[in-house]
């Protein structure tokens, strides 16, 4: 029994917890150590090349491609908020956190995954430049517009994860002191409560299809608007361009909102399923955008593999 923690009575509120991933598989946990440190590895590296590649590369300078580093540095801190615990749970068995531990986690988890929707919705914002207004680009898209578009970024998200986290420290756990998961995500912190969680259900709930209902609103309107424009474009090169490059950042903006919504609906519907499926599809919906991201730009966008090629070849060249 830790400190903090209630016995049968339930006057008391757990403050000390164990987090235990995929618990129906714990005789062969130890297996689960290698993918997913290989995973970690994958993303942190292949994040921060291409990050590199963006800073070092005076073409790759543009307001498009910092977005796009951007992206790739919410994703490693994102990773490095669930992966390394998670490796200690299933190295140690389980690995202790304190609930102010899990309430911080939670709130950069959460924190990462929307900043990925806000950081595609501004992206979309400069294909529309772009596209749609071509010669005021550089006059519009400014790095200082960038910062303030950056800061508003993030206001924003702490309006939409800060009250989620702020209701759930004021929750009573005394059911268990046993986090049957890999990470502090919400709905897997609120199964060991012992009060009533119905306002944090609908307060996470509203903020989130309001959240969802608005970005999504933006990004449709603004990629109809590109597609309307690109049509009219008269040469097949730019047409082309405008399209293979909007093309890339919906594979992208389809993938994120897939992972999320999908998540959500799931969670809620398979609400009997056992806790080795609810992690099995919280690292579906978690860590594979953030693993798939840097393949899809690297690969789509040429301006950054040729950029990255000639990176290579310069420190693998003796002269």
């Amino acid at each position: 029994m830790t400190a903090g923690s209630s016995n049968e009575t339930g006057n008391t509120s757990y403050t000390e917890f164990l987090l235990l991933p995929f618990p129906g598989i714990q005789g062969s946990r130890y297996l689960l150590a290698i993918p997913f440190f290989c995973l970690f590895v994958i993303i942190v590296m292949a994040n921060s090349v291409l990050i590199y590649t963006v800073k070092v590369e005076a073409n790759l300078h543009s307001p498009m491609y910092l977005l796009i580093a951007l992206l790739f540095a919410v994703n490693i801190c994102g990773t490095s908020t669930v992966l390394p615990k998670m490796l200690q749970s299933v190295v140690f068995h389980a690995s202790h956190i304190s609930l102010t531990g899990c309430l911080v986690q939670m709130f950069f988890l959460y924190l990462s995954t929307a900043l990925d929707c806000n950081i595609l919705l501004m992206m979309a914002l400069d294909r529309y430049v772009a596209i749609c207004h071509p010669l005021r680009y550089m006059d519009i898209m400014t790095t200082r517009l960038l910062v303030l578009l950056s800061l508003a970024s993030f206001v924003c998200t702490l309006f939409v994860v800060g009250p989620v986290v702020i209701l759930a420290s004021r929750v009573r756990f005394c059911r268990s002191n046993v986090i049957r998961h890999f990470a502090c995500e919400h709905m897997a912190l609120m199964r060991l409560s012992c009060s009533d969680i119905s306002v944090n259900k609908m307060v996470g709930m509203v903020l989130r299809c309001i959240y969802n209902i608005i970005n999504l609103s933006f990004l449709l309107a603004s990629y109809c608007k590109i597609i309307q424009t690109a049509l009219k474009i008269s040469s097949g090169n730019v047409r082309h361009k405008a399209f293979h490059t909007c093309g890339t950042h919906l594979i992208v903006i389809f993938i994120c909102y897939t992972s999320r919504l999908s998540s959500s609906i799931v969670f809620r519907i398979a609400k009997s399923a056992s806790a080795d499926v609810h992690n099995l599809i919280s690292t579906l919906y978690l860590l594979f955008p953030w693993a798939v991201y840097p393949v899809i730009y690297g690969v789509r966008t040429k301006e950054i593999r040729d950029n990255l090629l000639k990176l290579f070849r310069r420190k693998l060249s003796p002269f």
